[in-house]
């Protein structure tokens, strides 16, 4: 014990060092118990310190050992140092559970504000300098340094204002002064975006504060998505309003409320402007929906006979012969084996919830939508799960063609649709003659298949009923 009474300093040294090696091999991710050896060890130096008869509130008084002197001095704004730096430490503990990632530039900037009065500190009570001279020239300083640092002080309390008011954090996706890019970090100078491009784009915070900010992930589970379209303006809008219902309708992946809607947005001299939108749960599938909006709109408005080119109509007579050529099973077909096919093509009407192809039913046909969207629902042992949506170009009751067998679902129409009807017995005449078409039908009955298992994989079990009254049922 009289040893280390006669080498308090030494020890006080020695304290430091090893706060220094237990911070950096003390794990990152156990932020807590870092900064409670920290703060203990502070404890445990403060108490030797002033064992020492060394104390951070008045200069060290040693004149007879001018080694013990310089030691006590520098032991007592290290004093200082480690205070600010442990007070440092905790706030930003504090930050950080209170307001996340986002707390960073905040404790960066308290932690340079508490170090400034610690060093003005350790010079007023450790080194007995004149405090009031000190902060009097470094007020000038300030502000030649002020002036000096403009723009940079700017994006710092630009940085503290965003922190405060978060209209973005880390991983959101953004968009600001029209550049839009993932949040992945935003420190006391600017916001680091990542790009569509992968590259990274850096907005200085003033830049930020100033402009205008759009969060795409913001709310959480509903984001917009919009196609933009434009055909003749010759063209009854109407009709065109109609086949861009049916594309938002044939896309399961948008949600039902709000309800997706398509508008006239501009008519110009020669081509009017509509834009079909709606919303979707993940940020993620917004490319996908869009590009899949863009394919139906095509089917539908070519299925409606409306087309882009400057011409503008399709011929009812024709459309039978046009529908062939986008159906995927057909199109090893020679033109004139088409040709014949359209000519024994019968096409029906359904209206909206009108049943096509009943589950288990044996159709005598091949379908092929002309125009309209229909669900296809397979049943999941309580009642049916809608497996995927159609539309113009696709096809039902393989099944039956191929083997005869009944239909594993029942298929629906959301909107009034035209399907054109194709016999059984010629379908398979012309899967003798090409041997493609038979493989496209085998491959697409597996595809359904698969869509089927993943339907119901996907279904949410049912919540069963616990506690008193679920025992009442089940007896």
């Amino acid at each position: 014990m009289s040893f280390v009474l006669a080498h308090l300093l030494s020890w006080s040294a020695l304290l430091l060092v090893i706060d220094a090696l237990l911070w950096h091999l003390a794990p990152v991710q156990h932020r807590v118990v870092r900064i409670g050896l920290r703060t203990g060890l502070f404890l445990v130096f403060s108490t030797l310190v002033i064992n020492a008869g060394i104390s951070p509130l008045q200069a060290p008084s040693f004149a007879d050992d001018r080694v013990a002197q310089l030691g006590a001095t520098a032991l007592g704004i290290v004093w200082w140092l480690y205070a600010a730096r442990v007070l440092t430490e905790i706030i930003g503990l504090v930050l950080m559970r209170r307001i996340g990632h986002s707390g960073r530039l905040l404790q960066d900037v308290i932690g340079a504000l508490v170090f400034l009065a610690a060093i003005v500190a350790a010079a007023g009570y450790v080194l007995e300098l004149p405090v009031k001279g000190l902060l009097a020239t470094s007020g000038v300083v300030a502000i030649v340094v002020g002036l000096a640092l403009q723009s940079t002080l700017s994006d710092v309390f630009s940085g503290i204002v965003l922190n405060t008011t978060k209209p973005y954090q880390v991983d959101d996706l953004v968009m600001i002064d029209g550049v839009e890019g993932k949040v992945l970090d935003i420190n006391w100078r600017a916001t680091h975006l990542l790009t569509s491009a992968g590259t990274t784009a850096v907005v200085p915070n003033s830049v930020a504060a100033k402009a205008k900010i759009i969060n795409l992930s913001r709310p959480t589970h509903m984001h917009g998505v919009s196609i933009s379209i434009k055909v003749p303006n010759h063209i009854r809008p109407r009709r065109v309003l109609d086949a861009l219902d049916r594309t938002l309708r044939g896309s399961s992946s948008l949600l039902l409320s709000p309800a997706p809607k398509a508008v006239l947005k501009e008519a110009g001299d020669t081509l009017s402007e509509y834009v079909a939108s709606g919303f979707i749960a993940e940020l993620g599938k917004k490319s996908e929906v869009r590009n899949q909006l863009f394919d139906l709109a095509h089917r539908h408005l070519e299925a409606a006979g409306i087309s882009r080119q400057p011409d503008g109509v399709i011929e009812p007579s024709t459309r039978a012969r046009a529908l062939l050529d986008e159906v995927k099973v057909f199109r090893t077909l020679s033109n004139e084996e088409r040709d014949r096919l359209a000519e024994s093509m019968v096409a029906q009407q359904y209206a909206a919830g009108q049943v096509v192809l009943e589950l288990d039913e044996v159709p005598d046909s091949l379908y092929v939508i002309a125009t309209g969207v229909v669900s296809a629902a397979v049943p999941d042992g309580t009642g049916r799960t809608e497996a995927g949506r159609m539309g113009p170009g696709e096809v039902m009751g393989e099944q039956s063609i191929l083997t005869d067998s009944p239909s594993h679902a029942c298929f629906t129409a959301l909107t009034s649709c035209i399907i054109y009807r194709l016999d059984k017995n010629l379908t398979r005449a012309c899967m003798e003659q090409r041997s493609e078409v038979g493989r496209a039908l085998n491959k697409l009955q597996a595809v359904r298949q698969q869509n089927s298992r993943l339907a119901l994989m996907a279904k949410p079990a049912p919540i069963r009923k616990g506690g008193f009254l679920g025992w009442l049922q089940n007896r």
